[in-house]
């Protein structure tokens, strides 16, 4: 009961901080925490499932995160005119080409005896279909990259509603897992964050470079949104009229209306893998995948593939960040391959699983909605201290360090807040039962 009492409260404590900045700053603002307080949970969630309940040490996030993204292009935006005319096909086949070689490679290594003649045909497979795979695809994406480059020069996408885009966002994640699983998941802890680390830069570099997939470093802007425009809503007298009864102008009224549709569509995402995480704890899968764990040798001793169940778990947590990166990009409108950075797609949501709780998926969500808010408030909330501090300063090389460090206050505090866990409460602030 006290520690019903207690989560509780923490969880009511986040809610107190988000209401205060609607009334200290803006409700814009506070909505903003909120629904990307929602998408870091479902983040949080799915490295806990990787984390919590397999200890695998994931920390390629950021790959998966930009396939969900990914995924909302390919899914949402039209087609591209003309593009798959001029190219389409080539590329197509050129990929299709390729995965056929690599096929090949990998049956020739399993199925001819070892030996020289082996190692020579895998060789040979492998340089041919290289070559031929160029061949065939190079003049698709020029063709493609050559159609009215300044706003488009991609593929485009199928011009399907964006929220289908969210589970296929996952999907496309749970299709890499599984390819990284099978050749990484038999590795070490140590070496299994290393090769996760290197795809996902993989997974980036070849969305800034191929441009025929998503404009690369170009960006894709103008997304499909699953909620009105607020120009829209401006132009609807009915809108404006409600709006002014509730004394708001229109325009404050349209982004705060639209901020609120995202969180319940966010909110009903969360409440659906939280529901079916905590019923996958609960159940003789989540105790085996616990066992397994926390002790590896006895779980195999015990008849269990630990592999097998060590990639089942490791796709799932993959998927739930894809979902996450999808419904991310679906709030922000456009694609930025530029902005997956790890320091923000991997350490912070790490800090969010070890400060909430790692292997409790309430505590992920406590840590994705409170280590947001304290991510984005803490820099204005340091230059406001600041500022306190040297108001009685004379203007200096002194006074202009102190201000220009409160840029620096987010790393600061996310080092600190994690050190105080660790120290005083290190299972996190709601612990594994």
């Amino acid at each position: 009961m006290n520690a019903m009492v207690k989560n509780t409260g923490l969880f009511a404590l986040v809610a107190l901080l988000i209401v205060i900045t609607g009334l200290m700053q803006s409700w814009n603002t506070a909505l903003l925490i909120l629904n990307m307080g929602l998408i870091s949970a479902i983040m949080a969630l799915g490295v806990n499932l990787q984390w919590g309940f397999a200890g695998l040490f994931n920390v390629g996030i950021m790959g998966f995160v930009a396939l969900g993204g990914l995924a909302t292009v390919l899914i949402a935006m039209p087609p591209t005119e003309g593009a798959w005319a001029a190219g389409g096909l080539g590329i197509v086949l050129g990929l299709l080409m390729g995965a056929a070689t690599i096929v090949a490679a990998v049956l020739a290594w399993a199925r001819l005896p070892k030996g020289r003649v082996r190692s020579l045909a895998v060789l040979a497979i492998l340089i041919g279909g290289f070559f031929l795979f160029r061949a065939v695809f190079d003049p698709g994406v020029a063709a493609v990259e050559a159609i009215n480059p300044a706003s488009t020069g991609n593929i485009g996408g199928l011009g399907l509603p964006i929220l289908l885009a969210w589970p296929v966002g996952g999907l496309l994640a749970a299709g890499v897992a599984w390819v990284i699983g099978k050749t990484a998941l038999g590795l070490r802890s140590d070496y299994l964050a290393i090769a996760t680390l290197g795809i996902a830069e993989i997974i980036i570099a070849v969305m800034k470079n191929e441009d025929w997939l998503a404009r690369g470093v170009k960006n894709v802007i103008g997304l499909p949104r699953p909620v009105p425009l607020e120009v829209d809503l401006q132009r609807d007298p009915e809108f404006v009229e409600r709006a002014a009864g509730f004394g708001l102008d229109a325009v404050t009224a349209s982004t705060i209306y639209v901020k609120l549709e995202y969180a319940a569509l966010f909110a009903v995402v969360l409440f659906i893998l939280l529901w079916m995480a905590q019923k996958a704890l609960k159940s003789p899968w989540g105790r085996m995948m616990r066992a397994i764990r926390d002790n590896e040798v006895a779980a195999e001793a015990m008849g269990k593939d630990v592999t097998r169940r060590h990639l089942q778990v490791f796709i799932l947590g993959s998927a739930i960040c894809g979902i996450a990166g999808a419904m991310m990009t679906t709030l922000d409108g456009q694609l930025t391959p530029g902005t997956y950075q790890p320091l923000r797609f991997t350490f912070l949501v790490w800090v969010m699983v070890i400060v909430g709780g790692s292997g409790n998926n309430f505590g992920s969500v406590l840590g994705g909605f409170l280590i947001w808010f304290l991510w984005v408030q803490v820099e204005p909330i340091g230059l406001w201290l600041m500022s306190t501090l040297t108001s009685g300063m004379a203007d200096g090389a002194l006074k202009t360090h102190l201000m220009e460090s409160a840029a620096h206050m987010r790393l600061f505090t996310m080092g600190l807040i994690l050190l105080l866990v660790l120290r005083f409460s290190p299972r996190g602030l709601i612990p594994e039962k």
